[in-house]
């Protein structure tokens, strides 16, 4: 049988998403792009905001336009959140993802809608082990899921459930049967990477400390991480050990105390610029990008006039802008002096206008300066070059996939950065 699975949603989707397609490979389904005409398709979906929402079920009816007659599953925080209103054969939360096989082939049997969502409050680690991606150059390693944060905004710790860890031991070894199948730059990723360990009697750090010494490991990589998260001992290894990347993903969220207050946060911004100086202090090179989220419930001129202030004064790298949705289910949705749409959209044109110019300028400072990374072949034929501090390269001449190779920065056009191999 053909199937054909779409992902939305973050690195963590992603990386389920490749351990069903492993799933169905190994019991001899055929995996078929999506746009094709398929038996089974899959919905790995969503959740964040109502828009992605939205997002999900556009693309579960474009799947049953299709093909009337396909099995479709949907799978995923939307699933977990939604399962009443969603229009699918086989509807799956966020456990028993790792079982797709044997619900799929239940459903064949049966032909009645199959719905398992769980209360997530208190459940395990759902194991999942991946030997090889379809279509990275680098490969992702879940390692934690789950969420208690509760941030303002957010329905994420309602659609994860309660924070769980994958044991060390079996990170190492995922890790260690990646590198040993020719993967060079392992990114680390989870729903809260930086709680990674806090249930079973670990962290992130103890765990890093290990992940370094795997034999044939050219670099590590998180996907994300929040400040206040980044302990001494994290920055004291960062130090001493250049197998971590260059890069960090740090959320500011927004640069006004008060709307961090608001947003249920856990840290002021003068805390954020300090710790971000200590960071730079231990790698002067590496380069910090964020997520901010502009107009949220009482943002007036003032907040947001000081969210640009210490947004220049922190000097990004790149600053994912993303303008607040309204998210039902959660504390600001319901909040007082929600900001009018047509002003949120003037205010991520200007964070953007600012990051464009942040990016450009932290380029132009690379030129001139010679760089190791790893080759990637691109769609359009291009070879690229991810350097530990995230420049993305573009290389002059071809070059195999995979391959670690030093590049000097030669040019910058905009938000291009050309090189060659020295």
């Amino acid at each position: 049988m053909k199937v054909a699975i779409y992902t939305l949603g973050c690195k963590v989707n992603i990386y389920e998403s490749e351990y069903v397609i492993s799933l169905l490979k190994k019991n001899n389904y055929e995996i078929v792009p999506f746009d094709d005409i398929a038996d089974i398709y899959i919905i790995n979906t969503c959740t964040v905001t109502n828009e992605s929402d939205r997002k999900s079920r556009k693309i579960i009816h474009q799947a049953r336009r299709k093909n009337s007659n396909a099995i479709i599953v949907v799978m995923g925080c939307y699933s977990q959140i939604g399962k009443e209103e969603i229009p699918a054969d086989i509807i799956l939360g966020n456990k028993d993802k790792s079982k797709i096989v044997d619900v799929i082939n239940e459903y064949i049997e049966n032909k009645k809608q199959i719905k398992r969502v769980y209360d997530l409050s208190n459940v395990s680690f759902e194991d999942m082990e991946i030997l090889g991606f379809e279509t990275h150059t680098r490969a992702f390693v879940k390692i934690q899921d789950g969420c208690n944060a509760f941030c303002a905004y957010c329905i994420i710790p309602y659609a994860r459930g309660n924070i769980r860890s994958k044991k060390e031991a079996d990170v190492i070894r995922e890790i260690t049967n990646l590198v040993n199948k020719g993967y060079k730059e392992i990114v680390l990723t989870g729903i809260h990477t930086g709680k990674y360990g806090m249930d079973i009697n670990s962290n992130l750090e103890t765990l890093l400390r290990k992940i370094v010494k795997i034999e044939g490991l050219y670099r590590i990589r998180l996907s994300s991480i929040e400040i206040n998260e980044i302990t001494d001992g994290i920055l004291e290894l960062m130090k001493e050990n250049k197998i971590i990347a260059s890069h960090l993903h740090i959320p500011l969220q927004s640069g006004s105390n008060k709307i961090l207050k608001l947003m249920n946060r856990r840290y002021n911004k003068e805390y954020f610029i300090n710790r971000v100086e200590e960071i730079r202090r231990v790698r002067d090179d590496i380069s910090i990008t964020t997520d901010l989220i502009v107009g949220f419930p009482n943002e007036g001129e003032e907040e947001f006039n000081e969210t640009m202030d210490t947004l220049k004064e922190i000097g990004f790298m790149h600053i994912h802008t993303f303008p607040y949705s309204k998210r039902d289910g959660t504390k600001a949705a319901v909040m007082d002096n929600q900001v009018d749409g047509k002003i949120k959209k003037e205010r991520v044109k200007k964070v953007i206008e600012l990051s464009k110019k942040m990016e450009e300028e932290y380029y132009k400072n690379s030129i001139g300066k010679i760089y190791e990374g790893v080759t990637e072949l691109r769609h359009d034929g291009k070879v690229v070059v991810h350097t530990s501090n995230f420049i993305p390269v573009i290389l002059n001449s071809k070059v195999d996939n995979n391959e670690i190779v030093k590049v000097k920065i030669t040019d910058i056009d905009k938000l291009n950065v050309y090189g060659e191999i020295i």
